[in-house]
């Protein structure tokens, strides 16, 4: 394990031109408010070329809350639902397709229409495939509108 160790020391002409074998030293230049004092850093220990540092990682996030970017990494992780829409003899098909518009993003009239004459015929459809917890928003949100919905796991067979 390398150590490495940070300061301000003073240096006699001696030491600068005749460094003692092993010691490993790096002088930075620039302006010194003291001449007598020359910034060094120096690093021992079993390596090949030993004097490089790592920067610590910092991670800015509050306590209790994950980022963005874990909440995107944990969805595609996240075994896929189906959202599935069940036939019933209440609502106009007309409806349906509106409120599957409104409801799932990007849901075209095509594909809307091509869902309600599924469930319809079939008695069941699936609506979309995706993470748990969009499936589980969009069910509530066609069971708001008045649908007959559920979901489940998408599996092997999607």
């Amino acid at each position: 394990m390398e150590t490495a160790i940070c300061g301000r020391i003073t240096l006699s002409a001696n030491q600068l031109l005749n460094p003692k074998s092993g010691d490993k030293l790096l002088l930075l230049k620039g302006t010194c408010p003291n001449r007598g004092t020359i910034m060094m850093v120096s690093a021992s220990g079993p390596g090949k070329g030993g004097g490089l540092l790592e920067r610590p990682t910092i991670e800015k996030t509050s306590p209790g809350r994950e980022s963005e970017f874990d909440l995107r990494k944990s969805r595609k992780t996240s075994p896929p639902y189906r959202v599935l829409l069940h036939n019933d003899n209440y609502n106009k098909r007309e409806y349906v397709v509106q409120v599957l518009m409104r409801v799932i993003p990007g849901m075209t009239l095509d594909n809307a229409v091509n869902i309600m004459q599924e469930a319809h015929y079939n008695g069941m459809a699936v609506v979309i495939v995706c993470a748990q917890v969009d499936a589980e928003e969009h069910c509530m949100q066609l069971r708001g509108n008045g649908l007959l919905s559920s979901i489940e796991p998408a599996g092997d067979g999607c």
